[in-house]
Parts: structure tokens; sequence; C-alpha cells
């Protein structure tokens, strides 16, 4: 299941395959069921878990693209059953984490940039040329649209979408669409939190929690603050609250 030209310098389980004139560092770790396309490179101290699938020309685990960055022994984690399209790129850590992580279930298509010290979650899509820069954050399953680039430090919320094409500059709610030039608040991700398992009641609350925090003339501060002392335990607008509260760039509006 390896290609006579291709160049394994790690262990290899039998189940792996590895296609033509691909390279693969000494300090990698494959899972069971890992297929990695032909010219692709997996280096660093890379860890691809099980049934992992490397496009074609695919570059993986190389250092971080940062003039800070001094040769530390940093790291790259991916989780099973991710896919990582034609020509995509993700680099190892910084010191800053010391690691990038890509969640399992994810799929990221060609051509996306994933930096240094990212933290992607179970079930994120990155469409085409999606380019994040370093320490960006996205919950589960979101969704980012193609063309988008993404400003260091932005923290993107679980079952938010974003269009195709539009600039992150800060951070993006949970459960919400966002869209336009300069990036705005559009409404719930109604089509995602479906296709997710969400009931038409859940749905309803998050709409309720969008028009609270977003339509809601109050300051973001009072409305936050309500929602914490007010809303039980993992409810979607306390889920809601505790992003804002955190956020550092400042949100969307």
């Amino acid at each position: 299941m390896i290609h006579s030209t291709a160049i394994v310098q790690c262990s290899a389980p039998d189940s792996v395959e590895i296609g033509p004139y691909a390279v693969v560092g000494p300090e990698v770790v494959l899972g069971s069921g890992v297929v990695i396309g032909a010219h692709a490179v997996v280096a660093g101290i890379t860890t691809l878990s099980a049934d992992v699938n490397i496009g074609p020309g695919a570059v993986i685990g190389t250092p971080p693209q940062d003039l800070k960055f001094a040769g530390e022994r940093t790291t790259l984690e991916i989780g099973a059953r991710t896919v990582i399209r034609e020509m995509a790129n993700i680099n190892c850590g910084t010191s800053a984490t010391g690691k990038t992580v890509i969640g399992a279930d994810c799929f990221l298509m060609a051509f996306s940039h994933v930096a240094h010290d990212c933290v992607i979650g179970d079930g994120v899509i990155l469409a085409n040329a999606v380019n994040l820069a370093g320490h960006v954050e996205i919950g589960t399953k979101a969704i980012i649209g193609g063309i988008v680039p993404v400003h260091q430090f932005t923290r993107i919320g679980e079952y938010s979408m974003i269009g195709g094409g539009f600039r992150v500059s800060r951070d993006v709610a949970p459960f919400t669409l966002a869209g336009g030039e300069p990036l705005r608040m559009i409404g719930v991700n109604k089509l995602g939190l479906r296709r997710n398992g969400f009931s038409n009641q859940e749905i309803s609350f998050a709409a309720d929690a969008f028009r609270f925090f977003f339509k809601n003339p109050e300051t973001m501060a009072d409305k936050v603050a309500a929602a914490l002392a007010e809303e039980s335990e993992n409810s979607l607008k306390r889920r809601m609250a505790e992003f804002i509260t955190a956020s550092s760039r400042g949100v969307t509006i």
C-alpha cells in the first residue's frame, strides 16, 4: 500500500496507503487507515489519527510562518476521519501554545491554509482557499465559505456559518450566520442547526438569543450579564453569552 517512489521515514501500519512521490517524515505518527496522496508532504511532529485522508500535493506539519519561531519542538494533531484536500497547507504550533490542533471529521478543501497554534473543533468545514492566520479558534461544526481570510486570534463559534468571500476580523458568535463587507450578523444558521439535529424548539431558542444580543438596544455588557444571571447551564443563550464574554477582539455585530 506504499508506492515504491514514496519516501516514508516513520513506521506505518499495514492499512496505511501512501501514493507516488509522497514524503513522510521520521517523527510522524500514522494511525490505521490513513491515506496520503501523491506528492503530499507530511513533516514535523505530526499525528494523523485513524482514517485521515491527505490529498495530493498537500503540505502538512511544516514549521510555522512566524518570524519569532526559533525551531522549537512543536506539534500538529489531526483527528480521526478528517479529510484534507489538494494543496492544503497546515503548520505546526509555536512556543506560544506548542501545537496546532484539528479535530475529528473535519473537511478542509483545496488550497486552504491553517496557520500555527490554531484550534479547530470537530466537524468543521473550510471551503476552498480559506486562510486562517495564527491562533484562530473554530468551534464544533462551524462552516467557513470559500476564499475567506480570518484574522489572527479570531474565534468562530460552534455551529456558525460565514459566507464565502468575506473577511473575518472579529469573533463570530455561535449558532449565527455572518456575511457582508464589513462582516455583520445576518441571522441564525437555521439550516446548519437543523442538519445537525437541533429541534425546532432549539432553533427557536437560538433565534431568541440572536435577537436578544444583536437586536436589543441595551449595551452588550448588560445583555451578557443578564443572560449569565438568568439562563440555565448550557442553554443556547448562555453559551452565546459565555462566548461573547471570552472575546478579546470583540464580536461581529
